[in-house]
């Protein structure tokens, strides 16, 4: 499927964003291992989240989380210290995308894991038992996800865990995110040090739970505000909060400097509410910015700055090369065809020096993954007729993002 996509010339919309999906994924997993009966309020409908619920509903003999790595990831712990046997597996690509720093973690608390087919990647087959737990060291400069999935089974091992990361930590956020809400269960989770996180061998209380929204979803929507030539656009963002836990509401930081005002209907912590979103002149003609606390983010900011004219040097990225694709070559890719030349430099920086080349006129490529769909469509404000291939691959995280787009006075 192709969808050709031509903007609006006024934007004036409220948008019932989808459910945060860390936060649904971490919920879930805690909520399993409280013994929780009463689901979380406003769970995600997206891919990622439905497959955690199918598998812990079900817990098949093979449990197939297709190409969710948060999924694979946080499951994988789960099921270290859950009962029965079972294979994880996923998609193709899915078979590609290490896992093998986890594995190791888990083997060296007394998991029993194996591995299906290639060392280092899925297909596994886990056999839960009782981990004991204790002290363990593991680079802080893979992904996040495997952090987390050790921290949020951490409260049932029979000694805790001291987590020592070492290297440089990258997104830190979305860890302290994971500590948050095991607090939030009842579970005592705090750094003791820069470096370290100690979780006691206290068990997790069951609690309603209510899911916020999610600013990742939210990010496209100030793509489209600070691409749009409309200086009365204004959108309407529902369930988000002010002082929210989820590393990517950085976002409102962000989009500040690009033009976008974003204002709260009310900031009492914890409360979700509206978000308004408003334009700005925006005179900035470069942009400079660590990504490695925010990096979903970066290809929003990326799409988005290229076609404002905006140069950029964004750092903080190699969490990206193994993404849902390479996610740095395929921005490269597809922004060529829009007549950008995009570098890149140390396998975790992008660059842009307002370098132009002949577009091509050619669809942009999803490559398997949501956010490349989600990032390009707004373009379609300065790019009128912009075509996108597979545009389905949006239900990973965001089912509803092309409604949400037509309802915004988009045509597709």
């Amino acid at each position: 499927m192709t969808y050709t996509i031509e903007g609006p010339n006024h934007i004036d919309t409220t948008i019932e964003l989808p459910a945060g999906k860390s936060i649904s994924n971490r919920a879930l997993i805690i909520h399993a291992l409280a013994g929780q009966q009463v689901m979380p309020l406003n769970l995600s409908d997206c891919d990622d989240t439905e497959v955690i619920v199918e598998a812990l509903e079900k817990m098949p003999e093979t449990i197939n989380v297709k190409a969710a790595g948060t999924a694979m990831r946080f499951m994988t712990a789960y099921l270290s210290v859950g009962e029965g046997e079972h294979v994880i597996t996923g998609t193709e690509r899915m078979k590609h995308r290490p896992i093998g720093v986890l594995v190791d973690a888990l083997r060296y608390l007394g998991a029993d894991i194996r591995y299906e087919g290639e060392e280092g990647y899925p297909p596994l087959r886990i056999r839960g038992r009782k981990l004991e737990g204790g002290r363990l060291e593991m680079p802080g400069n893979v992904s996040s996800q495997f952090i987390s999935a050790l921290l949020l089974i951490a409260p049932t091992l029979s000694n805790g865990l001291e987590l020592k990361l070492t290297d440089t930590i990258i997104s830190r956020p979305y860890i302290d995110l994971t500590l948050c809400m095991m607090r939030d269960f009842g579970a005592v989770a705090e750094w003791s040090d820069v470096d370290t996180i100690n979780v006691l061998a206290k068990p997790y209380v069951a609690r309603p739970y209510i899911i916020e929204s999610d600013w990742s979803a939210a990010s496209y929507w100030y793509e489209i505000m600070a691409l749009s030539d409309d200086a009365e656009a204004t959108v309407r963002l529902t369930g988000l909060m002010d002082g929210s836990r989820q590393g990517d509401s950085v976002v409102k930081y962000i989009f500040s400097l690009l033009g976008v005002k974003t204002t709260f209907e009310t900031t009492e912590p914890g409360v979700p509410t509206t978000v308004t979103l408003h334009r700005r002149p925006c005179m900035l003609p470069r942009l400079e910015y660590d990504f490695t606390g925010a990096p979903d983010l970066a290809q929003t900011l990326v799409v988005c700055c290229a076609l404002m004219g905006i140069k950029f040097h964004f750092k903080g990225l190699a969490s990206l090369k193994i993404k849902e694709t390479d996610r740095i070559e395929a921005l490269k890719t597809e922004l060529r065809k829009l007549g950008y030349m995009i570098h890149d430099a140390n396998d975790s920086e992008l660059y842009w020096d307002g370098e132009r080349c002949e577009p091509t006129g050619e669809p942009i490529d999803t490559h398997e993954d949501h956010r490349m769909a989600m990032a390009f469509a707004p373009a379609a404000l300065k790019l009128p007729g912009l075509r996108v291939n597979n545009p389905e691959v949006v239900s990973k995280s965001y089912p509803d993002f092309w409604r949400d787009l037509r309802l915004a006075g988009f045509t597709l």
